[in-house]
Order: structure tokens, then sequence, then C-alpha cells
């Protein structure tokens, strides 16, 4: 029995499997300046994205949004343009 990740296993009712769009942990963006992004880009409200920020700077890693590719495109390239380390799994 193989074992595969959240991301392939979730499929829409298009037969798309959902992707997940993870933010993870640098040494130089203030947490400030990562909530304000979150707020601003992914529709966070300001605690999710205070939680967020939190769960990435001690994890390393956090799930920040899921959906399909298409969609999370685009805000990964504006979370990039904004000097945040995001990748899409």
């Amino acid at each position: 029995m193989t074992n595969k990740s959240d991301s392939t296993d979730r499929i829409n009712k298009k037969g798309v499997a959902f992707k997940t769009l993870y933010l993870i942990n640098d040494d130089f963006n203030s947490f400030d300046h990562v909530i304000d992004c979150l707020v601003a880009i992914c529709d966070h409200n300001p605690i999710q994205a205070e939680q967020s920020a939190l769960l990435t700077h001690y994890k390393g890693r956090c799930d920040i949004l899921k959906g399909e590719l298409e969609n999370l495109e685009p805000i990964k390239e504006d979370l990039l343009l904004y000097g945040l380390y995001v990748e899409i799994i």
C-alpha cells in the first residue's frame, strides 16, 4: 500500500487534484510584512495571518491556501513579488 500526499488525494468535481500553497520560513521578512501580505493577497483575516506566520516561523512552513493549480499560481507570483518564499505542492 502506497501513501499519497494529502494534496494529490483531494480531487474536485471536475476531476482536478487540489494543490496546496505553502509559505516557507525565511530570515529577513518581518512578521508584520508577512501578515500584511497574507491579509492583502490571500484574503486571510489578521488572526489567521498571524497564526500562519507563527506556524511558518516555528515549523519551517505552513499551508496557506488550497485549490486548483491555475488559481494558486497568480497568488504565488504576487507573494513572490513581495519577497515571500512560497511553493505549490
